[in-house]
This record gives C-alpha cells, structure tokens and sequence, in this order.
C-alpha cells in the first residue's frame, strides 16, 4: 500500500505525526505551501495543515482528504473541496481544556483586578498597597456565568464556573433538548434573555455567517448593567465598534479578549486605539492576549499527532472522523 499525506506547514522536528501516523505511509513535509512541487500536489493521498488556499485545488488529482490542523475551519473553501470529493476534517479535540481554562483566566483577572493592582503596585508600591480597592470585584458565587454556544469548549468552561459555585447558564440552538438536565445548568431561548442576567458572558460558538458580529451594538443593549464579556473563540462575533460603545457608557464594566477582528490587534479600531493609549475611561476595564489561549506544549502536541491520526484512519481504513463538509461532497474518492 502506498500512501502519501503531505504537510504543507510544519517544524523541524516530524517525529510527533510519523508515530501517529503508524507504518505503510509515506509522510512528506514542506515548509510552506510555495516549497510544494506540483508533482507532490498532484501525487498526495492527503493533506495536513493550514487552510489550502483555492489555486492549488485544481492540483489535487489523487488527494482522498484534508485535515486542518485547528477547530476553526472558517478560512477554507470547505464548498469548493466537497464539491471536487474531497473531505475536510478539523481537529476538535485539542486545546479544549486551555481555551477553557484562558476564559477562566481572564473573568479572574477582571473580577479579582489581577492586573488593575499589578499595575498599580508598579507604577507606586507602598502608595497604591490598598488591598481593599477592588474597582472589579465579585464574589463569584454571587454572579451568573453566561456562555453562549455550549460545545465542547463552552462546556467546559462552564465546568470550571461550576467549581466556583456560579449559577451557570447557557444559549445554544443547535444543541438538544434535555441537555442541560444532564449538565445541572439552566438553558434560556434567545441570547437577549442570557445577556440581561449574565454578570459574565463568555462566547465559544464557532465563525459563520450566523454568527458575524453576534455581539453586536442590540445584543449588548440587552446586558446587564455591568457585565463582563469574554471571548476565546473567534474574533468576529463580537462587533469591536459596538463593544466599545457598551464599555464607555457603562453597560459593560469590562472585557477579555484572547481573539479580535483583525490580527494582530488593528490600532485604528476605536476600542483597541483607546486600550492602547490607555486612556483614562478604559484603564484596567480591557485584558487582551494575544490569540493564545490554546497554547500549551501538551497541546501543540496533541494537535500534531490527532491531525495525523484522523488522516491515517481515513487513508487507511475509511474512517472518517470531524468531517466539516459532509453536505458539500458529491462523492468520496
């Protein structure tokens, strides 16, 4: 048996994928998609990495498969490789329990004014020692932990909510009745009602054209006065010109953002120039992180070897796992 999956973007060090991938497969790595030959794109059995971008669809005569090597698929043509029968696989599975955890993070930093003291203590040590200044400060347990969009990731973090003793509740359409009597938590039918009675709001659905700025300047109108919103999922389900209004009129005390529209951060965006000169009415209110809540040496490498792994079990026996474009595909070659 002759297998080939190339690997358009990767590091030095392929050990990782060659033990996941097990034996009967040749693996091939390139370092980026301009040092991949034509021969290599026409001759692939699949293909793990990044978004293959659309000029090099045409190449691809023989590949059975693509794995992007994210939870995000959001960046690939998944139509276009449907309709040319090819399936596209993301990787779920991996980094669940770090974005979970940088959500945690970042409503701790807020509630708790983690960085509000850092801060402070650095700039005057003996003067700002004010242990009970607390401009954020929750009890936890006194608040309402809202997610919107109850995957894998979502949940999770409510899991961790959970731990701190906070009322949880949820808004996901798509998921089925019952599941929050398996879960302990409360469900609410539109996200209007989970911002008027959240303290915190954390946003984990998935980038679609549904979803497109699903904060936005409506949604914010609803919150409770004096919510925290936090997002580690996609940049642009919050509309950053919206959550800037919110903030400065009060509605919304203060945000986390591991993700932004435009990356790296856009400092024309209104919010993000006035995060940047820290202006007065913003200091302390907004933690932003650079898009790295899923990073863990742990996870890295869980992200390498599940890639392979759903190539390998396709390629080899048919099986076909985290497929995203199952409604586009005419046919499986």
């Amino acid at each position: 048996m002759s297998i080939r999956i190339l690997w358009p973007r990767t590091g030095r060090d392929n050990s990782v994928e060659q033990e996941a991938v097990g034996d009967g497969i040749t693996t091939e790595f390139c370092h980026g998609y301009d040092q991949v030959t034509e021969e290599q794109w026409r001759n692939c059995d699949g293909i793990v990495g990044g978004a293959v971008p659309d000029r090099f669809l045409p190449l691809l005569d023989k590949c059975r498969i693509v794995v992007k090597m994210a939870v995000g698929f959001d960046d690939v043509n998944v139509e276009a490789f449907g309709k040319q029968g090819i399936p596209v696989c993301n990787v779920p599975d991996y980094g669940t329990r770090e974005v979970a955890d940088h959500a945690i993070a970042l409503m701790m930093t807020l509630t708790k004014s983690i960085a509000f003291h850092d801060e402070c203590l650095r700039d005057e040590p003996i003067k700002n020692w004010r242990p009970a200044l607390n401009p954020f400060g929750r009890r936890l347990a006194d608040c309402t932990f809202g997610v919107v969009g109850l995957g894998r990731i979502g949940t999770t973090a409510m899991r961790r909510a959970r731990a701190f003793d906070m009322d949880c509740v949820f808004h996901d359409p798509y998921q089925p009745s019952g599941l929050e009597l398996a879960l302990g938590v409360r469900r609410v039918d539109t996200l209007h009602e989970l911002m008027a009675q959240s303290d915190v709001v954390s946003v984990h659905t998935p980038l679609n054209e549904e979803t497109h700025n699903l904060i936005d300047a409506d949604a914010l109108a609803a919150a409770k006065k004096g919510t925290i919103i936090i997002n580690t999922a996609r940049g642009p389900l919050i509309d950053l010109d919206a959550l800037h209004d919110a903030m400065k009129d009060g509605t919304v005390l203060a945000a986390g953002l591991d993700v932004l529209p435009d990356e790296p951060a856009n400092l024309n965006a209104p919010l993000i120039a006035a995060w940047h000169r820290n202006e007065d009415w913003i200091k302390h209110r907004l933690v932003v992180t650079p898009h790295s809540a899923f990073f863990t040496p742990e996870s890295v490498r869980d992200i390498r070897a599940f890639a392979a792994r759903t190539a390998a079990r396709y390629l080899r026996g048919g099986r076909l796992v985290n497929c995203v474009n199952e409604e586009y595909l005419s046919f499986r070659r």
